[in-house]
């Protein structure tokens, strides 16, 4: 990660556990060609240009974060920026010197959909990053035609790269995901503690997660199983 102005410091921070091996996607699935695109995208063997969209929860933030820590791991140069959060920054300051990057990621673009300022330093960092071989990775919850830009010319930007709509997980890839992160956290998750956990949680992946959380550190203050009991103890559901 580069050092953002100092005045603009925000304490934009990689989740450790936003990786690929991490992301939910078994082999032959549409979103297993999205991690590959992705993977291609960082090896220099893909497109450039990235455009990921998708419903809330279905993992875009997940992906952007972890493209961030494989682009490091290769040693390339990268900056993931939440949108969402620095929209009260003056654009053209924040992205300056991002050209010189090897990958950067734009998370929540409809954040600044209809600000002129924005829209316009976002086409222009494009042209930028084209202009120097670099790489663009930007998420959405809508695709570029059905975001309510005002610049038709950034719409015509964002189509130029590839486009990947993220798909959600049904309730039985929720449970297998959630499984696999819990044995990625060294915890015991068997199939009707973690039926249990879904049926009466939200169905909004991040929030699984975070609650996954909570449970692995309740259970290794209290040294105790993920039973149902406990888990209705913890998280009160």
């Amino acid at each position: 990660m580069v050092s953002l102005p100092q005045q603009l410091s925000l304490g934009v921070n990689l989740n450790d556990d936003a990786t690929f091996e991490n992301f939910y996607a078994p082999a032959h699935t549409h979103n297993a060609m999205v991690v590959q695109g992705l993977r291609d995208q960082l090896t220099g063997s893909g497109e450039a240009f990235v455009y990921l969209w998708g419903a809330p929860g279905c993992g875009l933030t997940h992906l952007l974060q972890a493209a961030c820590h494989e682009a490091q791991s290769q040693g390339l140069s990268v900056q993931y920026l939440p949108l969402r959060d620095m929209v009260g920054y003056a654009p053209d300051e924040l992205f300056s010197g991002l050209d010189t990057l090897d990958l950067v990621c734009l998370d929540c673009l409809p954040s600044i959909a209809g600000r002129p300022d924005w829209e316009r330093a976002i086409f222009n960092l494009y042209n930028q990053l084209r202009e120097q071989g670099k790489r663009l990775l930007v998420a959405a919850e809508h695709s570029p035609r059905e975001l309510a830009l005002g610049l038709e010319d950034l719409r015509s930007r964002l189509q130029w790269g590839l486009t990947y709509q993220v798909h959600s997980l049904g309730d039985d890839d929720k449970q297998q995901a959630l499984q696999m992160r819990a044995r990625a956290r060294g915890l015991e998750l068997g199939d009707e503690v973690a039926q249990y956990i879904i049926q009466r949680l939200p169905r909004d992946t991040n929030e699984l997660f975070w609650q996954l959380a909570r449970l692995d550190h309740a259970s290794l203050a209290e040294q105790r199983k993920l039973t149902i009991p406990f888990v209705k103890k913890v998280l009160a559901i």
